[in-house]
């Protein structure tokens, strides 16, 4: 379902009149409220009124992470104190967390693009809905819940964790969609599976709208199979909103952009130039209706790519691709760029395995050195040494022509590989730099 027919299919030329329109103005408002901006266009001398066309975008400089932890705790606020209304904040494993503020109209625009979201996962008025993302000053959890809210659904807002409870609520409750990240959705089907639940007899589930953190096409169908639902992805940051700065429609062949809230482009990570569309990249974001925090040219290190190509769904929004990895996060092993990702695609090819794995990267006098451990399944396991041991050679060779790295192997016992109710820890990276 389109939440928003008037935005989501909006004329192209009658968007790129309102997105310039908005970009001047949200130019015009960091010039004069952020600092860190007002000193960044006079270094560059940029003047507001340079900015003409959404070409000019270009001209502008990038922000990134560290920026926000430089300015933390409000010093990249547009706006008043007593105008903000919400604070979030993304983990501060790092150092400083980045903060962003929201004014009662960014709520509401954020309720508004996870309606468009929600619905186009599935969700109608009436449904209930079960949220499992995390609440708190992670943006996951209360993003989804505003927006099931808009929609008329009800909302069940369960948070992570506590499985088992989960799953009793869904059995009780009638859930019809399910929210949370795709490794803990494997989780609560494993665990189904130990309790007997059979999703197609024993539960109501229809939808799922998954996020925070990549997972491939392979992993949804492994999901969609397990829960019996319809699995589609969602796209967010907390310094742009959280999540609903892209999402899937029903045809799941990318996620839309809501282009009235937000402009995209895709750069060379290395070189910083503005890549042509369709070419694999870094995704670079600016908002252009934010109050509290708006964010210029932020670059997400997120690796994808970004399709113009119309969509049978009738949306007229561009689209980008599942995110393939982040270019901060790309491992390189013996002069090889990799991400877990692509590993994960070969992996999932092989229908023995479970889609649980770890990477466990280390050094070895000087030379990288890669190990994969990847659960069997059940059957699997109680088979000859000989099949185990011509499956491991088998992935090994798969990943050696496919991405030219050399892999160690390692097929380990079902439910080995510990579990998460939240992010997957998929690389344990054990050299030192």
């Amino acid at each position: 379902m389109i939440w928003n027919k008037a935005r989501e299919c909006m004329d192209r030329q009658e968007l790129e009149q309102l997105q310039i329109e908005r970009l001047q103005n949200v130019i015009s408002h960091v010039s004069k409220n952020v600092p860190f901006y007002k000193d960044r266009f006079h270094e560059l001398d940029i003047d507001c009124c340079d900015i003409k066309t959404l070409d000019d975008i270009k001209k502008l400089p990038f922000t990134i992470k560290q920026d926000l932890r430089d300015n933390y705790p409000f010093g990249m606020f547009a706006v008043h104190m007593s105008d903000i209304v919400r604070i979030h904040a993304s983990s501060g494993t790092t150092g400083k967390p980045s903060v962003v503020g929201y004014t009662q109209k960014d709520i509401a625009t954020w309720s508004e693009l996870m309606a468009r979201t929600l619905s186009s996962a599935g969700l109608e008025r009436n449904m209930v809905v079960q949220v499992a993302f995390g609440y708190g000053l992670f943006t996951g959890g209360l993003g989804a819940h505003y927006g099931a809210e808009r929609v008329g659904a009800s909302v069940i807002p369960i948070s992570g964790g506590n499985t088992k409870r989960q799953i009793m609520l869904m059995q009780d409750f009638c859930t019809e969609m399910i929210c949370c990240t795709p490794s803990y959705a494997l989780y609560i089907a494993e665990t189904m599976a130990e309790m007997g639940i059979d999703p197609k007899k024993d539960l109501k589930l229809k939808y799922g709208l998954f996020g925070a953190e990549p997972w491939t096409n392979s992993m949804r169908r492994e999901i969609e199979e397990k829960l019996n639902i319809r699995a589609t992805d969602v796209y967010g940051l907390s310094e742009i909103m959280g999540p609903g700065v892209a999402y899937e429609c029903e045809c799941q062949n990318g996620m839309h952009v809501p282009e009235d809230h937000f402009l995209v482009e895709i750069v060379d990570p290395n070189t910083l130039e503005v890549l042509p569309i369709g070419e694999k990249g870094e995704l670079v974001i600016t908002t252009i209706t934010k109050e509290g925090i708006p964010v210029i040219r932020y670059r997400t290190r997120d690796i994808t790519t970004i399709s113009a190509d119309p969509c049978p769904c009738g949306r007229t929004n561009v689209r980008i691709g599942k995110v393939l990895g982040r270019s901060d996060d790309m491992l390189i092993i013996r002069g090889v760029n990799v991400f877990p990702s692509q590993i994960e695609s070969l992996l999932m090819e092989f229908g023995d395995l479970e889609p649980h794995y770890q990477l466990i990267v280390d050094r070895i006098g000087n030379l990288d050195s890669l190990e994969i451990q990847v659960e069997i399944s059940e059957n699997l396991f109680s088979d000859e040494v000989k099949r185990l041991e011509d499956l491991q050679h088998k992935i090994s060779s798969d990943i050696l022509s496919t991405l030219g790295i050399s892999a160690k192997v390692k097929l380990v016992e079902p439910k080995t590989i510990e579990r998460s109710e939240g992010k997957a820890k998929r690389v344990i990276d054990k050299r030192v730099f």
